[in-house]
């Protein structure tokens, strides 16, 4: 299987038809998976746990928005199995069941499995730092020989406090997310992943681009699970959304 870093936007995503058949096209073109593990910007927990195995209710960690987006349902089989490899491939695991999807997981995987039909578990970021990401990563690479889709849920570029979302989603972007945005483009089709694990240093914009970091952290987990048979990184959407890059990445 791949791996796939994606931008997941916020709940208004699934008012946006561009990005909605981006997403649904770059499924369609994947193998089936048999099961999703899923590491989202929203959820840091240390140690390393992973969330719940049976369906419970979803996360509605935002705030301010309409009545409509908390009601939103993905009713996805848990992921028993795939809960037992991970554990294999990571003794000592936390588990934590009564954590449900939050929305860096949920609200791409509607648009890309609407049928709910994929079991999906969710992993924690334990850490920010870009290489201890880098190694679980490359721990969890196993699982993708097992038909596990592993997805690293974040956004190119994050920096709410620089965006007007009372301005048209299609605005052109600020000069600091396109210049980052052109800089990881090019860094990943490159393979240097050395520059993406030091890009506070190396990226242009890179503090304004992600003041904190933790959307740009899963993408150094996918690094790694891609890291021992690098082929094939390439951009698969690309564009802006308020001025954010929603660029995202296919591994493999």
């Amino acid at each position: 299987m791949p791996v796939l870093y994606l931008s997941h936007g916020a709940p208004p995503l699934a008012d946006d038809p561009v990005w909605i058949d981006e997403l649904a096209r770059w499924s369609a073109g994947l193998p089936k998976p048999k099961a999703v593990l899923m590491v989202s910007a929203h959820w840091e927990k240390a140690p390393l746990s992973i969330g719940a195995t049976r369906q419970v209710p979803l996360v509605y960690d935002f705030w301010g928005f309409p009545e409509r987006y908390y009601k939103v349902r993905y009713d996805a089989p848990g992921a028993p199995e795939l809960a037992d490899e991970v554990r294999k491939l990571i003794p000592g695991i936390r588990q934590d069941e009564t954590r449900g999807l939050d929305h860096g997981a949920y609200v791409p995987l509607v648009e890309m499995y609407p049928d709910a039909d994929v079991p999906v578990l969710q992993m924690s970021m334990p850490t920010l730092e870009p290489s201890r990401l880098f190694e679980v990563g490359r721990s969890l690479a196993p699982l993708r020989d097992q038909g596990v889709l592993i997805v690293g849920s974040g956004f190119t570029t994050h920096n709410l406090r620089e965006i007007d979302m009372g301005l048209p989603s299609d605005i052109a972007p600020p000069a600091w997310s396109a210049e980052f945005d052109e800089w990881a483009e090019k860094a990943v089709a490159g393979g240097d992943v050395d520059a993406l694990l030091d890009f506070r240093a190396k990226a242009p914009a890179a503090r304004i681009a992600h003041p904190r970091t933790e959307h740009f952290a899963p993408l150094f987990m996918a690094l790694g699970a891609d890291a021992e048979t690098p082929a094939g990184r390439r951009s698969v959407i690309d564009g802006y959304w308020f001025g954010l890059a929603k660029r995202s990445f296919q591994f493999g």
